[in-house]
């Protein structure tokens, strides 16, 4: 397959069919770079960040490509409940889409209740304001501070991207840290209520018609209120594929992909919120 730039790689997507063409174009676009380049392979670099004299832990994925003299885009992705930040990384493999970002997968906790896991064994995020005294809004904060002190990352050009329990804290960075970010992506897990007041900011919303564990018409419900929180006009509303994009004030905007699957992050969105993220700057 010839050399797909992300761009048009984005527009090939829109062609073709569902789910088996879509994928192999992404693995095209993961596997062979744009203009002739050799993709780079990233080592990825373990960091431990001590927060409340506890360790919290981070797979940091600095970029392989060259940053502009302002610095480079800085991720923050957060698994879902129960996950690992390696399988996430291979995965979301975002370090390849888009290579000139300094990628940081971070490490969630035990301790919080989840869907399938009453006990709360397994690691998650906290999902709402004050809860387990904001342990991981902590972690974003001292995370964002050594890493963009060790890296030349951008100030105006930090994003987080979430799933399932993961987009749910997303969302609480938002309505905590709104001011550290550029934009934001939530996958299967939504702000809803929480959000009133919170200033408006860019987002890429993902949510699947067959959702079992999280209620699409809930997440529905959300998309509603973030709306209304940006004042997007509808009447300016494009649509491409399952994506609909919506302008809203202070050059923000809403951008959902309504897809018929279920609770996962669907691959062919990845490379859409790779692109979306780079067109926000903070403002």
């Amino acid at each position: 397959m010839k050399h797909i730039t992300l761009l048009s790689f984005a527009a090939a997507l829109w062609l073709a069919p569902l789910p088996i063409a879509q994928h192999q174009l992404i693995q095209a676009y993961i596997q062979t770079p744009p203009n002739g380049q050799t993709r780079n392979e990233v080592t990825p670099v373990s960091k431990t960040f001590l927060v409340d004299s506890h360790p919290r832990t981070a797979l940091v994925y600095p970029n392989s490509a060259p940053a502009p003299k302002t610095g480079a885009p800085l991720l923050l992705v957060f698994h879902g409940h129960g996950g690992r930040v390696e399988g996430t990384a291979r995965r979301f493999n975002l370090q390849q889409l888009w290579p000139e970002a300094v990628v940081v997968y971070l490490q969630g906790l035990p301790g919080v209740v989840g869907i399938t896991d009453a006990e709360g064994k397994l690691p998650g995020w906290q999902k709402n304001s004050g809860e387990l005294g904001d342990r991981d809004v902590k972690f974003v904060d001292a995370a964002l501070e050594q890493i963009q002190k060790q890296y030349q990352t951008d100030p105006n050009r930090v994003y987080a991207l979430g799933h399932s329990n993961g987009a749910r804290f997303v969302n609480v960075l938002w309505k905590m840290r709104g001011e550290k970010f550029a934009a934001f992506c939530s996958s299967s897990g939504q702000g809803g209520l929480m959000l009133r007041g919170a200033t408006p900011k860019p987002i890429f919303i993902i949510a699947g018609e067959k959702d079992q564990l999280v209620p699409y018409q809930g997440q529905v419900m959300s998309v509603e209120l973030t709306r209304r929180l940006l004042e997007t006009d509808s009447s300016k509303a494009k649509t491409e594929g399952y994506t609909r994009t919506e302008p809203g004030i202070n050059g923000t905007e809403l951008v959902t992909y309504l897809h018929p699957g279920g609770h996962e992050f669907p691959p062919a969105a990845l490379p859409l919120a790779v692109k979306f993220f780079q067109r926000h700057t903070k403002r």
